[in-house]
């Protein structure tokens, strides 16, 4: 990584840097998924920018998310913005349809530490099934907590970037909690706040 040739990775909450990347989330077409999927109360949980540089950008290991932010409940999904036209040779990401309907899967190492990915050899998972979330600069993916996902490096002369936004039915509440009562009540995106967490 240099200015003459950056290869930032990953921007963390992005939507506190911009109000563009803090808009986006609440775009209808957008919000207009999310009910459709998890019903008229919303939260906004976080956002990170996901890059990968012009023939550099590195892969990212097949995991599932639920590993990362268990909540009371699972319903809970990430929706992916694509900043570029994105397709398979720049890094395009891939799930396995239907998995989210299956078990959570050990992300832990033979050690026993947590390394955020999925062993594919003793996991049993038929990776051949992996469908590649393709699309055009604009295009929004949404896939479920618990599906099971991954990215290849970037061969091609293009960027990708994709913009992640994970959010959850307003009764699903996280088990690892990250902030205080006011903040977490802030980040409603619709509908009204719930006080019982649904199990």
């Amino acid at each position: 990584h240099s200015p003459a040739m950056p290869r930032v990775r990953r921007i963390k909450t992005p939507d506190k840097w911009h109000p563009a990347y803090a808009h986006c989330v609440r775009h209808p077409g957008v919000v207009k998924c999310l009910q459709a999927l998890w019903g008229p109360s919303i939260r906004f949980d976080l956002s990170k920018l996901n890059l990968k540089s012009a023939g550099f950008g590195s892969p990212v290991e097949w995991h599932q998310d639920w590993a990362f932010y268990p909540h009371t409940n699972d319903d809970v999904t990430a929706a992916g913005v694509m900043l570029d036209d994105t397709t398979v040779e720049n890094g395009a990401m891939y799930v396995i349809p239907r998995s989210h309907l299956g078990p959570t899967f050990d992300h832990h190492g033979p050690d026993g530490y947590f390394c955020g990915a999925m062993d594919p050899d003793s996991c049993g998972v038929d990776f051949s099934k992996a469908v590649a979330c393709e699309g055009p600069a604009g295009s929004v993916s949404f896939h479920h907590v618990r599906a099971v996902h991954g990215s290849a490096q970037n061969t091609s002369n293009r960027a990708r970037g994709l913009l992640l936004y994970e959010m959850s039915a307003a009764d699903a509440y996280p088990i690892l909690a990250r902030d205080g009562w006011k903040a977490f009540t802030s980040r409603m995106l619709y509908g009204q706040e719930s006080i019982e967490p649904r199990l």
